[in-house]
């Protein structure tokens, strides 16, 4: 139960339906639930350990701002890793698994069409876990989401003008190009640009939300 409640406080926090800012209430989120504070309390712990709360004793659980600077550092420590695993899977990769990431991208052009912004971020993340699974180390896809809360609330922010589903869409294509071609190279150029678009675009995001950012 915790962690169910963890996924969805989670979601909430990173697509801003719950803003930086808010204090969540124990009480308030076991009434929502329908279950005893135990649950809630220990999903308030998870969404610490992940950068996304911050538990305020005798006040209650407060949604803090984004950080730039971990924004900054996550994208950092996923390009290091995503990049090395895109180099080794553009070596081995298999026509089964290159069919199986075009079903992906197909899915993510149905839900950009259809405009699921929550649907669409889902699909763009288990496009990167096939990555790491088809490159033989699913354990950098488990790593790289233990860090990444912070860079997804701005990935949801910056979709609607800054980065659009259609641009990362035609990043992810390029990067099915290249590895259909089994270029290691290019498989790492168009992986360096797709995960530095979280750079360009947190910049703009946190001018367009200034109360909602800090350095």
């Amino acid at each position: 139960m915790n962690q169910q409640i963890f996924r969805l406080l989670r979601q909430d926090i990173v697509t801003a339906r719950i803003p930086p800012g808010v204090l969540l209430s124990e009480k308030e989120i076991s009434r929502r639930f329908a279950v005893s504070r135990q649950p809630v309390r220990e999903a308030f712990i998870k969404l610490a350990e992940a950068g996304l709360v911050q538990i305020l004793p005798q006040r209650g659980t407060l949604v803090v701002k984004i950080s730039v600077r971990e924004v900054a550092e996550g994208s950092f420590i996923r390009q290091a890793v995503e990049c090395a695993l895109a180099r080794r899977l553009a070596e081995q990769i298999s026509p089964a698994q290159l069919l199986a990431l075009e079903h992906n991208l197909h899915q993510q052009r149905l839900a950009a069409q259809e405009g699921q912004a929550d649907a669409f971020l889902m699909l763009d993340d288990q496009f990167h876990q096939l990555l790491a699974r088809f490159a033989g180390c699913e354990l950098a896809w488990q790593t790289i989401e233990s860090i990444k809360a912070t860079m997804d609330r701005v990935r949801f922010l910056s979709l609607e003008a800054v980065s659009p589903p259609e641009v990362l869409i035609q990043q992810h294509a390029q990067i099915i190009t290249s590895l259909q071609a089994q270029d290691a190279d290019a498989t790492e150029a168009a992986m360096t640009v797709h995960l530095q678009e979280i750079g360009r675009s947190v910049t703009a995001i946190a001018r367009q939300n200034g109360d909602w950012f800090i350095d």
